[in-house]
């Protein structure tokens, strides 16, 4: 793995409608494209995924600018590594900034799996050719939540998950469980919930969710395991897991009963694929989960979600469901309420450039 330079590249797309939580509303996407190109010629693909303000973690895309270009690249240009997952051991003198270094290792990987003429999916230990495909409801309105949700079900999507608060859960849920009470549904509150709205939360046992996930603090694993004793609806946690020894814990401890796994939360692929094992042996179920990304992220989480225990569909969704049109060529496609994992080299899609360059900001070229 011989790198000879590292690209970085900031994008910015609108979406096709406004993605909407409790703490805000997403309308334009920005983020970070990473570029690592080999002695051979050969380049990974990396993305990422820190938002443009601290609202789901406290990274930004100015802040991962800042932890790539002042500490990771140089760490990695002082320190030549054989294989990706050496990356995370590398990057581990540097606390938290999970979404900066899994942009980079996530490259590596992509690097690595073309230079052994693998799939990337192979390379992880992948099993499935496809993988089950969910989708996310972010409105404020019941109304448009059941039309998007027919449609949604119209184009195959195996699963839904809607976007709750306390001031948006209990009817909200119920207008929809009443239009389709067999829908495999869940619930995730991003936090917005304490164990004051014990008997709140309580309530949405009536609607039958495969799961509601995060509803407490963002970085809370104890009171999870309070609330999980009290009532039927499994927890699963998002935020609170951002490394292998939070999913250990949280096990440990009771706090949940599925973890959603987001490769940019936990550092990379490497951790990623350490948590699945380790849910894979206890018996926890995991899913690979969003984070609104372009295709580049949308291929790595592909590859991810092909693991065995990827036993829920993930929020891998088409390409059109954000974008008019994406930076990866061909575009993610979901077909039958699934997506084709890829045979071909790496992550398995080519860089739409003439895209790229259309949504480009800023960029930058490291050479080693």
């Amino acid at each position: 793995m011989k790198i000879t330079s590292i690209e970085i590249n900031v994008i910015e797309m609108p979406l096709k409608d406004p993605f909407l939580t409790h703490l805000g509303a997403v309308k334009v996407r920005e983020g970070i494209i990473i570029k690592i190109t080999n002695s051979d010629g050969v380049s990974g693909f990396g993305e990422g995924v820190a938002f443009s303000t601290p609202w789901y973690t406290e990274e930004t895309v100015k802040t991962s600018l800042h932890m790539l270009t002042d500490f990771l690249v140089p760490l990695l240009q002082k320190n030549p590594i054989d294989h990706p997952a050496q990356s995370s051991q590398l990057f581990s003198s540097l606390r938290r900034n999970n979404m900066a270094k899994a942009a980079l290792e996530t490259a590596l990987w992509d690097l690595y799996a073309k230079s052994t003429s693998q799939p990337l999916s192979i390379t992880l230990g992948g099993t499935r050719s496809v993988v089950a495909s969910g989708v996310v409801v972010a409105t404020d309105s019941t109304t448009k939540a059941l039309r998007q949700i027919e449609q949604y079900l119209q184009e195959g999507y195996q699963r839904i998950k809607v976007k709750i608060n306390p001031k948006l859960d209990y009817s909200f849920l119920s207008d929809i469980r009443r239009e389709y009470p067999d829908l495999a549904i869940m619930a995730d509150a991003n936090s917005a919930y304490t164990l004051a709205d014990m008997d709140q939360i309580k309530a949405l046992d009536d609607f039958n969710l495969m799961m509601i996930e995060q509803p407490l603090s963002n970085d809370d694993i104890l009171e999870h395991a309070l609330l999980q004793k009290e009532i039927k609806t499994p927890i699963c946690l998002d935020e609170s897991i951002c490394s292998f020894d939070d999913a250990r814990k949280a096990i440990e401890f009771g706090s949940c009963k599925v973890i959603n796994i987001k490769v940019g939360r936990v550092g990379g692929l490497n951790e990623a694929k350490r948590i699945h094992d380790y849910c894979f042996e206890k018996g926890i179920p995991v899913w690979c989960g969003g984070m609104i990304e372009f295709g580049i992220s949308r291929a790595h989480n592909i590859s991810l979600a092909s693991l065995p225990g990827f036993s829920i569909p993930g929020d891998i969704s088409a390409s059109n469901r954000f974008w008019e049109e994406d930076i990866i060529t061909p575009e993610v496609n979901v077909q039958n309420g699934s997506v084709a994992v890829p045979s071909s080299p790496g992550i398995g899609f080519e860089i739409n450039e003439k895209r790229l360059q259309q949504v480009l900001q800023w960029k930058d070229i490291i050479t080693f």
